[in-house]
């Protein structure tokens, strides 16, 4: 028994796809942040004064936009950023949602204050393909506290369709007190 052969549609693409990125030392940017307020240090990233993080690079992130209270970021799908399924990895939508919570709450922050995410909750509520087009996730502060912030972020595509939400409780790192001696 012989059977036909597999049409042009049925056979599997076995075109080899590769990308290459780079990046600039995450510790320099890091040592760049001391002494700058949150607003300052994303003013000094969108001069080109100081490097982008790697995840960025990483993932083909793109900073859109940092005002107080409020940070905005955009990836346009591609191949790269799927999952089995053929769809964006729903931890590509985590990056982009974490990253516009805390830097929300980051441009909040005095100079040598410092925040880490103490937890991140999303809702997936439909999936991306290539074909969605650019996707934007705004975070917003909910919240600033003495000890931790509360934000939010959505993701949407360009007609305002919301694709993910997210929240973030964020644990603000202060520079140590000095403790009044007792003479």
């Amino acid at each position: 028994m012989t059977t036909a052969p597999e049409t042009a549609a049925e056979q599997p693409d076995t075109e080899l796809r590769e990308r290459t990125f780079s990046w600039d030392d995450p510790v320099a940017i890091a040592r760049a942040a001391a002494g700058l307020s949150g607003a300052e240090f994303f003013s000094a990233i969108a001069a080109g004064k100081v490097s982008a993080p790697p995840i960025m690079q990483a993932l083909d992130l793109e900073a859109v936009a940092f005002t107080e209270g409020r940070a905005t970021f955009r990836v346009t799908p591609q191949e790269f950023h799927y999952n089995p399924l053929g769809t964006v990895h729903g931890g590509v939508f985590a990056t982009l949602l974490d990253s516009a919570c805390g830097c929300a709450v980051h441009t909040m922050l005095p100079a040598d204050v410092f925040y880490t995410s103490l937890d991140l909750s999303v809702k997936f509520l439909r999936p991306v393909t290539v074909d969605t087009g650019p996707i934007t996730a705004e975070g917003t502060v909910v919240h600033l506290g003495r000890r931790t912030a509360l934000a939010e972020a959505k993701l949407t595509d360009a007609a305002g369709k919301v694709y993910a939400t997210a929240t973030s409780s964020c644990i603000l790192l202060r520079p140590e007190q000095p403790t009044p001696s007792h003479s």
